[in-house]
């Protein structure tokens, strides 16, 4: 099980780190020029820096207090809280009648429940 927990751990921080740093690095205006973003056209530079900084922190507590064994009830609470921010997109796009994300979004909230779960428990 621990095995598997590290597996998924690392996947969501790789695509939170990725996300998340995209996010931090390039303006809102490159983003939505992808045409993959289009939430961000209705939310300010801020909004989506601080959404960024939270995936890239979250992507963090995934897997520094577990690999460090410093703090490590900090690696769920961080699986947690990607949980939120997957029910804040998942809210997002379901309010834009955006459904395409909608599949990744559930995904990657049930990948990071499993950490939780798993991590809170063992």
């Amino acid at each position: 099980m621990n095995i598997t927990l590290w597996i998924v751990q690392g996947l969501l921080a790789v695509v939170y780190l990725v996300a998340g740093g995209l996010k931090l690095v390039r303006s809102r205006e490159q983003l939505v020029a992808t045409g993959r973003l289009d939430w961000m056209k209705d939310n300010s530079d801020t909004v989506v820096r601080a959404v960024g900084a939270v995936e890239v922190l979250g992507a963090l507590g995934l897997i520094l207090p577990e690999a460090t064994g410093i703090a490590r009830i900090l690696t769920p609470i961080a699986a947690v809280g990607l949980v939120i921010v997957q029910i804040g997109a998942l809210r997002v796009h379901l309010t834009r009648n955006e459904r395409e994300p909608l599949p990744a979004n559930v995904v990657l909230l049930l990948l990071a429940a499993f950490v939780a779960i798993g991590r809170f428990v063992g």
